[in-house]
């Protein structure tokens, strides 16, 4: 379809020349307004192709520096739990002080993910010799905003400390990446934890042991949980420890007195029931 234009009006016929008279002649401009036209032109246009150089484009296509006059790439947002220096290097992110330790920052976790796992590559062996070696695993369900080997870590740190379960050189754990093992540590969106938990109804909100499989809800450990405050990093050392306490085969606790310390088996997502929040197993190292 062609467009609609209005049509355009027929061309006037020049008015014929009196007899007897003869036509002005024709005045032509001076070169040198000529030449300031042009030079007025020249102006403009490279005023317009500056700024269209400078401008961009909003299309997400490369930007042009009109300096060098080479392309340059968009810049790109950074990864979750990072923030961008001044030289353009990626940091981690840093959050508020709490309990005198300065806290990870918290990670907004979608309802689900990819609903697979993918088992964290490479090992990670422990100090020392003495005590029993525990060999488990670490997996990550895909498309979750944390990433797999820094979670691998710190459950790694987490369970090797003196506080934790191999307390006294009691148990060390090394974490490998195939081959048998005593549990599993799993992350998981909530609406993966809730299948993988059944028939245990926990709600989206709830991490659970499940076989030899921990399943640790990735909302929980991205946002901890109102019993902890702003104190995340304790808070995922609580969870990391009470559901592999459950893989060892440890069972639920109770509160044993006002302000007391909660054992690491006392539910404490739920509530801290008059206890104080405590992270470990043996708090006292």
């Amino acid at each position: 379809m062609h467009d609609l234009q209005d049509d355009p009006a027929p061309p006037r016929s020049p008015l014929p020349p009196r007899r007897g008279t003869r036509r002005a002649p024709r005045r032509r401009p001076s070169l040198r307004w000529a030449a300031a036209g042009v030079a007025a032109a020249a102006v403009l246009s490279a005023g317009a192709v500056a700024a269209m150089l400078t401008l961009g484009q909003d299309d997400g296509r490369p930007r042009t520096d009109p300096a060098s006059g080479t392309a340059t790439a968009p810049a790109s947002p950074p990864a979750p739990g990072r923030s961008t220096g001044k030289n353009g290097t990626k940091t981690a992110a840093r959050g508020p002080v709490v309990n005198g330790r300065r806290q990870p920052p918290r990670v907004t976790i979608p309802r689900s993910a990819s609903g697979r796992y993918a088992v964290v590559p490479g090992t990670a062996v422990p100090k020392g010799t003495r005590g029993t070696l525990v060999r488990y695993t670490v997996e990550v369900e895909r498309g979750l905003p944390i990433r797999p080997a820094e979670f691998a870590a710190e459950v790694q740190r987490v369970l090797n400390d003196p506080r934790s379960w191999g307390h006294g050189g009691t148990m060390r754990f090394e974490r490998v990446s195939h081959g048998p093992v005593r549990f599993r540590v799993s992350l998981s969106s909530p609406a993966l934890t809730d299948r993988m938990c059944a028939p245990l109804v926990t709600g989206g909100e709830l991490s659970c042991r499940q076989g030899n499989r921990s399943v640790i809800n990735a909302l929980r450990y991205g946002e901890g949980a109102a019993s902890y405050g702003r104190d995340l990093a304790s808070y995922r050392e609580y969870v990391i420890n009470h559901e592999v306490g459950h893989a060892l085969g440890h069972g639920h606790r109770q509160c044993p007195g006002k302000g007391r310390p909660a054992p690491v088996m006392v539910q404490q997502t739920k509530s801290l029931y008059g206890c104080a929040p405590n992270p470990w197993p043996f708090p006292k190292g």
